[in-house]
């Protein structure tokens, strides 16, 4: 499916990134992401999370919201193909998917 504006067609990444970053917990969660070091306790991490990412149990924790909502929140992320999952053990970690974002933005450029 695509969207028309002014005779040009809307690419549905374009689309489906705008509605997964049109939640302000989600692009929290994104921005968080960028720096995972910063923004998330490393004591407790099982992984390396520049290169595997952040537990989704520290993503929950840090947000302060239902283990259920935050997992639905990641699965737009990851749809829109924002961030990448990666299973360790019985747990996810995300990270950003920086080349895919970096070719949004721009997408995101040349259509707007």
């Amino acid at each position: 499916m695509t969207t028309r504006v002014d005779d040009d067609v809307v690419a549905p990444e374009v689309l489906e990134a705008f509605k997964a970053l049109s939640n302000p917990v989600r692009l929290r969660i994104l921005h968080w992401l960028r720096d995972p070091r910063a923004h998330f306790p490393q004591e407790r991490a099982i992984a390396d999370p520049d290169e595997v990412g952040v537990c989704v149990s520290h993503i929950t924790e840090k947000a302060q919201l239902a283990q259920s909502t935050v997992s639905a929140y990641m699965s737009t992320l990851e749809s829109a193909g924002l961030v990448i999952s990666t299973r360790v053990g019985k747990w996810t970690h995300y990270r950003r998917d920086e080349e895919r974002i970096q070719q949004f933005v721009g997408l995101l450029g040349r259509q707007l």
